[in-house]
């Protein structure tokens, strides 16, 4: 099998020549500039800078050669614009505050405020306020919630909807471009379109916006999905609108060489709990997410992922019936979690992506023979009948040992027989 292949018998829930694994194709699956760095320097690469696609994270680019080495079977696709609205494009060197040198894209501002942490601006246009701050000793970015005053009398959902749009035929070539240039290497596509996240808090406050209005504070976010649920409604109804005519744009440039488009990254779960009741999820969110998932499905060959952190198992049924083919990241140290209990409740219904390795004890805090055993686990566990692509639970962070890391490579290449 070649990694398509491998990719797409895992996620019919059949059994593939070995377990296929995901790292860089989408915004939560991902690794941060440093450890790729590390990585490249451990495997004796040439030492150049890493690319730096997604400000936010500070996640870098896995290139070709050291995907190659680790034995990934995806490509992630994504927008010309990142998510603070600039292009990643006219690369230039920045150092990092820790003393790492990487490229970031010719309109990522290099400018600090009076503390020396780094601050990031809505198109990278530095006369307006700043959407984002890294501090000094940070590693990502963190939102700067800009929330005017709430007139309840005056909420317009159009306000809230501002930073969604169709799609324009200057973008639909550029994502043929990135077609045609990475479908012939035999690995699979993973779409992210972009315009689909209901009510992602990482993308309420709406970084790439230079003054954005309605409901933009977090917290404020949460509280309206109880006492404001029309105006959510509103909201998702119209945006779910866009996306199903967008939808149809991509699949008609794109679609027969995509497999899989990240849907949402909606978190539901928190350590030990949910954000809401089942019964809010079926009333608020499952309508539109049935929308999508019933327009793909009828459409195109495309599996849908849903990104969901925390202790989701109670959900899981829900998003099955709401038409989700993938669950990600997996979030096996949260409550009810367990790997075991998972694969035979749910296993024959949808894909696992995720759930290898736990990334907030074992992977940057445990030993490499903790590594290795973890890994090997819940590789027998997830793997079998497939249903499961190989990932961490969520992005590798900055200061995870690099030791760490190529003992999770090591054991999953020991448990495919390489």
């Amino acid at each position: 099998m070649n990694s398509k292949n491998r990719i797409l018998t895992s996620l019919s829930h059949n059994q593939p020549d070995k377990i296929p694994m995901d790292f860089g194709s989408t915004p939560v699956s991902g690794i941060h500039v440093l450890p790729i760095y590390k990585l490249r320097s451990a495997y004796g690469l040439k030492d150049i800078p890493v690319k730096m696609i997604d400000p936010y994270q500070m996640l870098g680019e896995i290139d070709d050669e050291l995907a190659d080495i680790l034995g990934i079977d995806t490509i992630g696709l994504f927008g010309k614009n990142n998510m603070f609205g600039f292009a990643n494009e006219n690369w230039k060197e920045f150092k990092t505050p820790w003393g790492q040198t990487i490229l970031v894209p010719g309109k990522f501002p290099i400018k600090k405020d009076q503390n020396g942490d780094y601050l990031l601006f809505p198109e990278g246009d530095i006369s307006v306020k700043p959407s984002a701050k890294m501090p000094s000793d940070g590693y990502f970015y963190d939102a700067i919630i800009r929330q005017d005053p709430i007139d309840e009398t005056k909420l317009d959902t159009k306000d809230n909807l501002e930073e969604f749009g169709l799609v324009s035929d200057d973008d639909l070539a550029f994502w043929k471009n990135q077609v045609n240039k990475n479908y012939q290497k035999g690995k699979a596509m993973v779409a992210n379109f972009s315009g689909t996240g209901l009510g992602d808090i990482a993308l309420v406050p709406a970084v790439q916006l230079k003054h954005p209005k309605g409901i933009r504070d977090i917290t404020e976010w949460y509280m309206s999905t109880v006492i404001r649920q029309d105006y959510i409604h509103e909201i998702f109804e119209k945006q779910t609108d866009i996306a199903l005519k967008n939808f149809k744009k991509f699949n008609d440039v794109i679609g027969e060489h995509i497999d899989v488009i990240m849907l949402c990254g909606t978190d539901f779960g928190t350590q030990t709990s949910q954000f809401c009741s089942a019964d809010t999820f079926r009333n608020l969110w499952f309508p539109y997410y049935k929308k999508m998932n019933d327009w793909i499905h009828q459409n195109t060959e495309w599996k849908t992922f849903k990104h969901c952190c925390g202790s989701v198992e109670p959900f899981i049924d829900l998003f099955i019936e709401v038409g989700f083919d993938i669950l990600n990241p997996v979030q096996i140290n949260a409550k009810g979690m367990n790997p075991a209990h998972l694969k035979n409740k749910f296993g024959d219904r949808i894909v696992f992506w995720g759930g290898g390795i736990d990334t907030q004890k074992v992977l940057p805090f445990g030993t490499q023979q903790e590594v290795e055993k973890q890994v090997l686990d819940n590789c027998e566990i997830f793997s079998k009948n497939g249903g499961f692509v190989f990932n961490a639970v969520h992005n590798i962070q900055a200061n995870v040992p690099v030791e760490n890391i190529l003992a999770m490579f090591k054991a999953i290449k020991k448990f495919n027989g390489e």
